[in-house]
């Protein structure tokens, strides 16, 4: 056989080899919102089917939907601050336009004494954007994921 053919053939194997391929799993799937009242802090927490390749968070006083730009209102009474979380690599619903994610996109949550209120607000091109309404404008917040299972945690504590 050719050396430079078989170069070619060698080269086209190593490519398809160590490239990942583009898949589902490439994309953490929400599966689950949940939340916990904790010692000093409340907790909302997103089950995901892996772990995001980021996040980030910032403080706004409104939130609107990532694909209309229509306000939200997220539910739970007097929310003067919201936490604004956009979840980059993950999505609520598979590649074939399942919902993965079927539980409510907004929620109040009474049991909670920091947090008031839950709402999805994006969910396209593998970006999730959560929006966590608390009335006290001096609380601390903290955001970071998990493993075994993999999930995003959101804290807000006074």
């Amino acid at each position: 056989m050719n050396r430079r053919l078989v170069a070619v053939l060698v080269a086209a194997l190593a490519v398809f080899t160590l490239a990942p391929m583009a898949s589902a799993q490439g994309t953490a799937t929400l599966s689950d919102i949940r939340t916990g009242q904790h010692n000093g802090f409340s907790r909302v927490v997103l089950d995901l089917s892996g772990l995001p390749s980021e996040h980030r968070v910032s403080e706004v006083t409104s939130i609107a939907h990532c694909a209309s730009g229509n306000p939200i209102t997220v539910a739970g009474g007097q929310v003067n601050e919201i936490l604004a979380v956009t979840v980059i690599g993950a999505a609520a619903h598979d590649d074939n336009g399942n919902l993965t994610y079927t539980g409510s996109r907004n929620f109040a949550t009474p049991g909670l004494s920091n947090i008031r209120g839950v709402a999805l607000t994006c969910d396209f091109e593998a970006t999730l954007g959560i929006a966590v309404g608390y009335s006290n404008t001096a609380s601390w917040h903290r955001v970071f994921t998990l493993t075994s299972p993999n999930r995003l945690v959101i804290d807000v504590g006074l």
